[in-house]
């Protein structure tokens, strides 16, 4: 299924709290002020279309309860005509109970008129869904409830995701929704899967807290896509049933015997050749097993995922594939199904980690098990859909990078040969100068369709920082996650594994992280195997680890294996030709985004800017052409509006050193001037003798000549904080 163009969801919840402002103020304007809210940068266009139509049609918005009720009679057809997708579905929510019921959490299946058919989930959201009239026989079309994540994914035939105040009622402004539809053979929507999220889980932007926060959407995505199969295997089984009815029929009937013959012959055809047609579509391995284990039908993908065509694997034994037998076992002897097993394909001393669901097949009139139906999905799909929800993806490449200096441009052309190349680099510079940014086009030039996986090894509790690099297997440690989960390192296989502040990973890790450089292989924590990885490492540092190495605090043969290719980016200081350049994007950037007038820079500004020595950089300056645009109300930025910072002439530690930044600001505003009014003169005069007098009031009033009364009147008069 093809995503719908949403990016702009998940960027609101990482980006800073203005731009979620913009996407609220946004929808009041409109609801109050009817504004068209196709205009608004915070909304994305399939939104704002559903809020105009919902308006049109009367919709409250304010309203306590959505949709409407049907009557029993019709309730009761609704049911029966969807008995098939609600007899499906139901074993997958029961799958998945242990993640549904945690707090806050609900899923609810819906059909082709958007009736709620079934609802399963934590019981208090339950029971204020129920207040909202979100119940079994409640219709949530566009015309009853407004814009929801379900009624954009019917309507487009995608999977969708809706935000807090996305929704059109105000009932739902604090609720994450995530849509999948569930097609037919033609491509209709005959049903759709809603997750519903609390946004209070996701306030800190941590999308890996649970596994469903991580893949909210990915997740009613696949439920969507195996409930879609499982119905049309059903349906072929059922299609298969009635051949062979019609064949036992003939066979009893002789007189009506080569009709009936013929017929059941076409329908096994049209059902083997649907069935087939099924299998071939799927991108996830099927495998169907008999009783003792022995392949009897396979796909594409599963023979793509053993590495074997299927006349060499038809009668072969699954068990020859698979390291852990016992879940397997279990379900052909017991019929015990299994949702979502992690288990290892091994080819050899190949392996291949996939995720395994095993569903049994029962005998016609016992329970005894007849065969099994194994799904197969490699974790490297997972991983990516993860990856993919995250926003585990490098935005910028080397085109995007400013600057025309003659050390940048020989930087870039530096970085952009080495990035074609599979040795790991190390970016050195100042904080501040752009390494995450090189780090992105490095991944882009290289491996731009694998996941670029960024961790900050300074920013990482030292005792959380082992488990999120190399992952855990589940119950290794107290609050271990029952499954595991697999670390950052797993996570950037096949792309780009980005170590900010490598400088700062603890000394008792680093041997461990130089182990999986050298073999390409990691082990989890807890763990008893090593897992294959393919990736590349780009290391960033503010720091000097040659003189760390030389203190024993760095790993001398870490610190050879990172720096094979090392790149020294320059602080802006070294970068004159650009500060200006980058001066006017930042300015120009902000004022688009905020819808402000673009202000002039005074040549005295400019003086000031080239002059400071950046000790922050890129970032440092960014922040100086924010302040001072939001200074500016006359349309200039001049010294006044500058920030204090670019008057320091070392970092200043006291109340007396800020108040000479200070004068030393004012010296320039006031020489920046052609007529300088008296008052401004004594003000700087007594800031000077403030200064010289280490701010005694009494000694300065005597370099001044003038009494102490007259001094803190002068205080109190220019506003002078000692």
């Amino acid at each position: 299924m093809e995503l719908l163009d949403l990016n702009v969801l998940t960027k609101l919840i990482q980006y800073p709290e203005k731009q979620w402002e913009g996407l609220t103020e946004c929808k009041e304007r409109f609801l109050n002020q009817n504004e068209d809210p196709r205009i608004s940068p915070y909304v994305p266009s399939e939104v704002a279309e559903s809020w105009i139509r919902s308006k049109k049609r009367g919709v409250d918005a304010t309203c306590k309860t959505i949709g409407n009720n049907l009557p029993p009679g019709d309730l009761e057809a609704a049911l029966e005509a969807n008995q098939l997708l609600i007899k499906t579905t139901l074993p997958f929510i029961k799958g998945f109970d242990y993640l549904i019921n945690l707090p806050g959490y609900l899923l609810a299946l819906l059909d082709r008129n958007q009736t709620i058919l079934c609802i399963a989930g934590d019981e208090s959201k339950v029971s204020y869904f129920k207040d909202i009239n979100a119940t079994v026989g409640s219709v949530w079309r566009e015309d009853t409830g407004g814009t929801t994540a379900h009624v954009l994914s019917m309507a487009f035939r995608r999977p969708a995701q809706l935000i807090g105040p996305e929704h059109y009622c105000i009932a739902l402004q604090y609720e994450i929704a995530s849509a999948a539809p569930i097609l037919d053979n033609y491509g209709e929507a005959i049903g759709v899967l809603v997750l519903i999220q609390p946004m209070a889980n996701l306030s800190d932007s941590n999308f890996s807290k649970t596994g469903l926060s991580t893949m909210g959407l990915g997740l009613v995505t696949a439920m969507a896509s195996a409930i879609e199969t499982q119905m049309k295997l059903e349906m072929s089984n059922d299609s298969l049933k009635t051949a062979n009815s019609r064949l036992i029929s003939a066979n009893e009937q002789l007189e009506e015997a080569n009709f009936q013959l013929h017929t059941a012959n076409h329908m096994l055809t049209t059902a083997t050749n649907t069935l087939e047609a099924t299998l071939v579509s799927v991108d996830e391995g099927l495998i169907t097993v008999d009783r003792d284990g022995a392949i009897v039908r396979i796909n594409p993908e599963g023979c793509r995922i053993l590495r074997k065509p299927s006349r060499e694997l038809l009668n072969r034994n699954i068990m020859e594939f698979i390291r852990n037998q016992s879940g397997i076992e279990k379900t052909l002897i017991n019929g015990e199904a299994i949702h979502y097993q992690e288990e290892t394909i091994c080819w050899g001393k190949e392996e291949l980690p996939v995720m395994l669901s095993i569903r049994p097949v029962f005998m016609k009139d016992d329970n005894e098990v007849n065969a099994a139906v194994i799904r197969l999905t490699p974790i490297d799909k997972i991983n990516t859909l993860a990856n993919n929800r995250v926003g585990a993806r490098a935005k910028f490449k080397f085109d995007d990078i400013l600057g025309d200096s003659d050390k940048m441009e020989k930087i870039k052309q530096t970085t952009k040969r080495f990035a074609t190349s599979f040795e790991n680099i190390l970016l050195v510079g100042e904080s501040g100068t752009g390494k995450e940014l090189f780090a992105q086009a490095i991944h882009n030039e290289y491996r731009p369709n694998g996941p670029f996986i960024a961790i900050n090894c300074a920013a990482m509790p030292r005792n959380l920082i082992e488990s999120e690099l190399f992952g855990y297997e589940g119950g290794s440690f107290t609050g271990a996650e029952r499954h595991g989960r697999p670390g950052k390192i797993e996570l950037a296989n096949g792309g780009t594994l980005f170590l900010d502040e490598i400088g700062d990973m603890p000394f008792e890790l680093q041997a461990v992280l130089l182990r999986v450089l050298e073999d390409k292989q990691v082990m989890r924590v807890g763990g008893r195997r090593y897992q294959s990885v393919d990736f590349r490492m780009v290391a960033a540092t503010n720091k000097d680890l040659r003189k760390m190495v030389e203190e024993k605090q760095f790993r001398e043969d870490l610190y050879y294996r990172l720096s094979v290719l090392k790149i020294p980016l320059p602080p802006l200081r070294e970068r004159e030709n650009d500060i200006l350049l980058l001066s006017k994007f930042f300015i120009d950037r902000y004022c688009r985004r905020t819808g402000q007038i673009q202000p002039e820079i005074s040549p005295a500004a400019i003086d000031r800017i080239l002059s400071y020595n950046w000790p922050g950089n890129v970032r440092q300056l960014e922040n100086a052409m924010t302040y001072a645009v939001n200074m500016a109300h006359s349309g200039v930025i001049g010294l006044e509006q500058l920030p204090d910072d670019l008057f320091y002439i070392r970092q200043f530690d006291t109340k007396l050193e800020i108040n000479a930044a200070a004068a030393v600001k004012e010296k320039a505003i006031i020489e920046a001037k052609s007529v300088v009014p008296m008052k401004d003169i004594e003000r700087l005069a007594i800031i000077n003798a403030l200064q010289s007098a280490n701010n005694h009031v009494q000694n300065a009033a005597d370099l001044l000549e003038i009494s102490k009364s007259t001094m803190y009147r002068k205080l109190k008069e220019y506003n002078i904080d000692i």
